[in-house]
């Protein structure tokens, strides 16, 4: 017997039995999406049973196994989890269309070993053949990877519930759906991809993982304006949330999360797009430096924080006298607001004539600086850019830079110290050693 379904108002829960574009009570447009009505009979809870004393327990008495966790087998990714996959844990893995979603997760398919278990890769955009062309090119035999193509997810739990007919092997040791848009249930009347089968779909798979202790990555599209497409609730449905970053130009990749309730939050894993599919960087400050030129004006070697790794990065700056009226401020991997602040602090406490200069600055590689700790080092950049003089090929800059032109302190100082001296850089310029000229901004 079909269950009923009824239209509710994601700003003011007003329910209606059809869709309608305008809410009748919060006027807000299109906020109706299509929900299951629970039966009536489920809702009565007529004798109260309390909890048993046994399931209630301290703190301090719960214990956790050391061994719980399932590598993934590689190791950025690992490190972004916090060690590995969680018995029932979900993630969800968005970015943008062609980023290398799918690479890296047939990738860890291959490399993730669990005896007696397979890893079931459920596709509902791709045919097995597809898939196996994606395989052959990264040189992948798939001997212990099951390919199931299916869009109901009422199929896919009932699959999930006991063994397969076509082995005799327990559960598997991951799930990888690709993508959470393209699953449906008969049960709603929505298309694939609209809010309702996005967030019934994500619950009963979420609800199936925790049962069976599953580990499950559920790939998520990403719309035009960066967000995950569907509703938002579909982040909170999930343990972990990641994101893979990075320019279509380049060939790094950056894997991010922001949500992760089985480990830390601020890790970062980076890896290189090649032929071979995603390779982990091991040191990326190396490469990103390798191509360096050296007594370059305008260049500045800086170290930013990504999650807890120090990364050093080369910031490149360009001064060219304007043939227009008003100098432009371009930057490519730093914030162009954040630029302009920059260069009204040269030119009001440093005394730097930057009115008619046009301004460019660039992050070498291609990454994505969103911190301020590299103001005083696109500022030294500027400066060398302008007066042509190049800076010290072993230095490295860091500090945060004020209106009032000076250089505050940024977190984990000792870290970026310790990164720039391991790569044999003897100079740091830091708030540390720009406080002793009075806290004031000297570039000369």
């Amino acid at each position: 017997m079909p269950q009923k379904t009824t239209f509710v108002c994601q700003n003011c829960s007003f329910e209606s039995p059809k869709w309608v574009g305008q809410c009748p009570r919060c006027s807000k447009w299109n906020t109706f999406v299509e929900t299951l009505v629970a039966p009536v009979s489920s809702r009565k809870y007529s004798v109260k049973v309390p909890p048993k004393a046994s399931s209630i327990k301290k703190l301090s008495e719960v214990s956790i196994k050391a061994d719980s966790r399932v590598s993934s087998g590689i190791g950025e990714f690992d490190r972004v989890l916090g060690g590995g996959f969680v018995p029932g844990q979900v993630v969800l893995l968005a970015g943008e269309p062609g980023i290398g979603k799918s690479t890296l997760l047939i990738q860890i398919a291959d490399k993730l070993k669990v005896k007696d278990k397979e890893v079931l890769y459920i596709s509902g955009e791709e045919s097995p053949q597809q898939i196996k062309l994606r395989a052959d090119r990264l040189s992948i035999k798939g001997t212990h990877l099951t390919m199931l193509s299916e869009t109901n997810v009422d199929s896919i739990t009932e699959f999930l519930k006991g063994p397969s007919p076509a082995r005799d092997l327990p559960g598997p040791a991951l799930v990888i759906v690709d993508s959470i848009q393209t699953l449906t249930t008969a049960e709603l009347t929505g298309t694939a991809g609209s809010v309702g089968q996005v967030r019934e779909s994500a619950l009963r798979l979420s609800n199936t993982a925790k049962e069976f202790g599953i580990p499950m990555v559920l790939v998520g599209h990403i719309t035009k304006e960066g967000s995950i497409a569907g509703p938002k609730v579909l982040e909170h449905l999930v343990d972990t949330v990641l994101y893979i970053e990075g320019d279509e130009q380049h060939l790094f990749r950056l894997l991010r999360t922001s949500k992760n309730r089985f480990g830390p939050v601020s890790e970062v894993g980076i890896f290189e797009m090649g032929e071979a599919g995603m390779t982990e960087v091991k040191n990326p400050s190396d490469l990103f430096l390798e191509e360096r030129m050296k007594s370059a004006p305008g260049s500045c070697v800086t170290v930013v924080m990504e999650g807890y790794r120090p990364i050093l990065f080369e910031v490149q700056a360009l001064t060219t006298p304007t043939s227009f009226g008003y100098p432009k401020r371009t930057a490519s991997g730093f914030n162009v607001n954040r630029l302009s602040v920059l260069v009204a602090v040269l030119e009001k406490r440093c005394g730097l004539k930057l009115s008619n200069e046009d301004v460019y600055v660039n992050v070498a590689g291609g990454m994505k600086i969103i911190e301020n700790s590299c103001d005083l080092a696109i500022c030294l950049a500027i400066y060398s850019s302008l007066t042509g003089k190049p800076l010290n090929t072993k230095a490295v800059v860091f500090g945060e830079v004020g209106l009032s032109g000076e250089v505050r302190k940024v977190p984990f100082m000792q870290n970026r110290v310790k990164e720039a001296k391991k790569l044999g850089f003897t100079k740091i310029i830091s708030p540390l050693e720009v406080k002793s000229v009075n806290g004031a901004l000297k570039l000369v």
